[in-house]
């Protein structure tokens, strides 16, 4: 199924228009998905793999090397690529939320623990937004952003499925946007509430794997070219 710029919308499941399209990664940081990142501090090597050890496999073996492909096939497509850090505006971290505080999260401005993994580092200048709440929507300034850009529909990946992946998927459709969320581009800490959070959000976003993302968004590029006359005759 196709859809042209401005006809009438009745699915979720539609083809990305890529003019229109940007990629989301979310919180895909040292903080939150390196070993020696601030969430995990304190703990040993053993306690961190008896407490995480399902999360950093699920990441290393499968949402990572996913996210790459995504980011690649997006760069290729000409599309936006953005990521949210959890990061504050300060270097004691007083504008977090308050449920920030009370969970402990505290990513000091310009600190390495706010760095977009260097697996997915960006590239030139894709945007990189610091948030200090579950929402991207709630304590960032993305919903101007995207509509500047021009963006309709959002692809969002990252972690965590059940949290910040979640609450961004709800927050996006709620304001309009078409999503598409990739479940196996994301982690989270047990597989079981991986599987339920895809469940919970099913009604507000067409899920789609990697491998039929990509080949989708190879397939609406060549489609593209055709239409604009500089891959056919």
């Amino acid at each position: 199924m196709t859809r042209k710029p401005g006809a009438p919308i009745t699915t979720r499941e539609l083809p990305l228009i890529l003019s229109q399209s940007a990629l989301l990664f979310i919180d895909v940081q040292n903080f939150s998905a390196h070993p020696d990142g601030g969430e995990f501090k304190g703990l040993s090597a053993s306690e961190r793999d008896a407490r995480y050890g399902y999360y950093f496999d699920r990441l290393r073996s499968t949402a990572l090397p996913n996210m790459r492909r995504l980011q690649a096939a997006f760069r290729r497509a000409g599309s936006e690529v953005l990521y949210t850090v959890i990061e504050s505006l300060t270097i004691d971290g007083r504008d977090r939320s308050l449920d920030y505080k009370i969970t402990g999260f505290h990513v000091p401005k310009g600190s390495w623990d706010g760095k977009v993994l260097d697996e997915l580092a960006p590239q030139g200048d894709e945007i990189v937004l610091p948030k200090t709440s579950s929402s991207v929507f709630v304590s960032t300034h993305i919903d101007y952003l995207l509509r500047n850009l021009g963006v309709r529909q959002l692809v969002v990946a990252g972690l965590i499925t059940d949290q910040c992946i979640e609450s961004a998927v709800r927050d996006a459709c709620d304001l309009g946007y078409l999503v598409t969320l990739v479940p196996d581009a994301c982690a989270t800490y047990a597989q079981a509430r991986h599987d339920a959070s895809l469940r919970a959000i099913a009604g507000y976003c067409r899920q789609v794997d990697t491998a039929a993302l990509v080949e989708e968004i190879s397939r609406e590029s060549e489609r593209s070219r055709r239409e604009d006359g500089d891959g056919g005759d």
